[in-house]
């Protein structure tokens, strides 16, 4: 993946009319996205008119969390508590049925476009301190399509508060291998282990091998009817200091790549699974976290960010085209 974002293209056309619109289109090649200043999040992203990602029609509210930034914690906090630096904190609870405070404080915000161009943009946001998390954080999200690479983005976080902050981040995107059903999908993730959760409230329990296991995809296999809401560690990183999840699907060979840097040690997998009539399985949230579900109460490789102290994230998507499987 490539090393930095800096120096991103601008032009002040471009950052005028994405500014008015809200949201900003990408283009390079083959690929085609738009990014929305709303939670920063990636609304589309298209390879020769294919879907890569599930998109979230413009002007309407963004459906499940579906391609925004979650900051400053991935995945859910316990009922809202947590203690950091001797004092007890109490988030908004937004899963109320599962009595969680979910995917942080950025998701819904507004972030202001400081930076656009033809195939690339950089938005960002002043996250002031709030009862439930007393902390100064200033974000910025990059994204840049490449003709040959696909998608990269990044997340860029610096306390600019006076005290040490808790941090932890990760992308919501809902990949698409292809026009077969999520089922059919052929899926591979360089997890040796995942975390088990308790049924009800998705919370940790303890990490599992998944030898043996159904949660296996060290190996690629076809998803079918598994029902999939876990985090998955013990990555295997390649000798460039990426992990990467590739699905495929097997009828027509298409399908899509997502990659990430050693940032994030954690993954969570989700097969989209809802209750009739709303619709199920429409794509597989895929999601490189720096820390696991309720990092801020385990503390399990929970970032914490001296006062002036920066981190940085980066992911990339990119469109798989092959051949059908002559098996399938």
């Amino acid at each position: 993946m490539d090393a930095s974002y800096a120096s991103l293209p601008s032009d002040s056309a471009g950052l005028a009319r994405a500014t008015a619109a809200g949201l900003h289109q990408l283009h390079a090649g083959d690929y085609a996205a738009v990014v929305t200043t709303q939670g920063a999040a990636l609304r589309s992203l298209t390879y020769q008119g294919r879907d890569l990602v599930v998109p979230s029609p413009a002007g309407q509210p963004i459906p499940d969390y579906r391609g925004v930034i979650a900051a400053p914690w991935p995945n859910r906090v316990a009922d809202g508590l947590y203690s950091f630096d001797g004092e007890k904190l109490r988030l908004g609870v937004n899963e109320p049925e599962r009595g969680c405070a979910l995917h942080g404080l950025v998701f819904d915000r507004e972030w202001s476009f400081s930076a656009a161009g033809k195939n690339s943009v950089t938005l960002s946001l002043e996250l002031d301190p709030s009862r439930g998390y007393p902390f100064a954080l200033h974000l910025e999200a990059s994204y840049i399509l490449d003709a040959d690479c696909g998608l990269q983005w990044e997340v860029r976080a610096r306390n600019t508060g006076n005290r040490a902050a808790p941090y932890g981040v990760c992308p919501h995107p809902y990949l698409v291998a292809g026009e077969a059903p999520l089922d059919d999908w052929e899926l591979e993730v360089p997890a040796s282990r995942f975390l088990e959760v308790t049924p009800d409230r998705l919370l940790p329990v303890r990490e599992r091998h998944v030898g043996g296991d159904s949660f296996d995809f060290r190996s690629a296999r076809p998803i079918g009817r598994l029902e999939i809401d876990h985090a998955f560690t013990g990555l295997g990183f390649d000798t460039d200091g990426t992990a990467r999840v590739t699905i495929r699907d097997r009828a027509n060979g298409s399908g899509v790549v997502m990659t990430w840097d050693a940032a994030c040690c954690w993954l969570q997998i989700h097969t989209a699974d809802k209750a009739a009539p709303a619709p199920s399985r429409v794509g597989l949230a895929v999601e490189p976290m720096t820390c696991p579900p309720d990092a801020f109460n385990s503390g399990t490789d929970l970032i914490v960010l001296a006062p002036g102290e920066e981190h940085t994230a980066r992911w990339r998507i990119n469109a798989l085209a092959g051949a059908p499987d002559p098996t399938y």
